[in-house]
């Protein structure tokens, strides 16, 4: 467990991870130590800015001063994080976030040292290319946009990813596979969510696609998930990266079937398939 992290913390933390995301939960959860505090420090605080970046009652002007200012925050960092340090990023919108923002930085201290300040650079970058694109509405006209966005916030984490199997046993992995891997899981993201974003005035589609070129986009990124995960030896990183992308996979193929997403039954069926757990 890292240095001043409490047994009731690490309990929070895998609590919010369930009640966040499931799909990243399960394979977080079966992480050895020291390994699961790293990748679910870098989880929760990409979530946490993430959170500020989906939020749709704050207005892209507000989005983008927060998310610079946590930025600003995580540059900072010395030798730990406070919530309290954050205090000059929410302000007057505190009220408006949920939790798992509003302890940024607690999830952000949750990582063995040797690793946290890869992971607070990793946050900031990532905060930084945020606010950018709420400064543009998200405004992605053309391929070149869409490799740009993305790269901000997906195929930038599987470098993270990459990094992290490489402090933990010395993986060394393909850098572009890695893009790959977080650019597939986010293109599948994006068109299962594409009519909701549209009734709050936001499309992540360049111009003139459809749901076809997006589905092409995610699958031939996904070509490269599968080359990535099939690389990594046998052993945690593996069956990290096995779970999201099964599920990306199962969720294209329905979708192609005139499925919104993937149905309850689905979805437990694919974590039997990969972890053998069922839920």
């Amino acid at each position: 467990m890292p240095t001043g992290v409490s047994a009731a913390m690490s309990r929070d933390a895998l609590e919010l991870l369930k009640e966040t995301s499931r799909t990243f939960y399960i394979p977080i959860s079966r992480l050895p130590k020291g390994l699961q505090e790293a990748v679910a420090s870098g989880y929760l605080c990409m979530r946490a800015i993430d959170e500020v970046e989906d939020d749709p009652h704050l207005p892209n002007p507000v989005k983008a001063e927060i998310l610079r200012e946590i930025s600003q925050v995580f540059q900072s960092g010395v030798s730990g994080f406070s919530n309290g340090q954050f205090d000059r990023a929410f302000g007057t919108y505190r009220d408006k976030l949920p939790e798992v923002s509003l302890r940024i930085g607690e999830w952000a201290s949750y990582a063995p040292d040797s690793i946290g300040p890869r992971i607070w650079e990793a946050t900031a970058a990532m905060s930084d290319r945020m606010a950018h694109w709420a400064d543009h509405n998200w405004e992605i006209q053309t391929e070149y946009d869409f490799d740009r966005y993305t790269f901000s916030v997906a195929g930038s984490v599987g470098l993270l990813l990459s990094d992290l199997w490489a402090w933990h046993d010395g993986t060394q992995t393909n850098r572009m596979e890695a893009i790959g891997f977080g650019r597939g899981l986010q293109a599948v993201n994006i068109l299962r969510n594409h009519q909701e974003d549209l009734t709050r005035g936001v499309t992540f589609y360049p111009d003139g696609w459809t749901d076809e070129d997006v589905d092409r986009y995610a699958r031939r990124n996904l070509a490269l998930a599968d080359a990535y995960t099939d690389s990594l030896p046998k052993g945690a990183p593996r069956e990290f990266c096995r779970l999201p992308l099964a599920l990306a996979h199962a969720t294209l193929d329905a979708m192609a079937e005139g499925q919104a997403k993937l149905s309850r039954l689905q979805v437990m069926a694919v974590v039997a398939q990969v972890t053998g757990l069922k839920v």
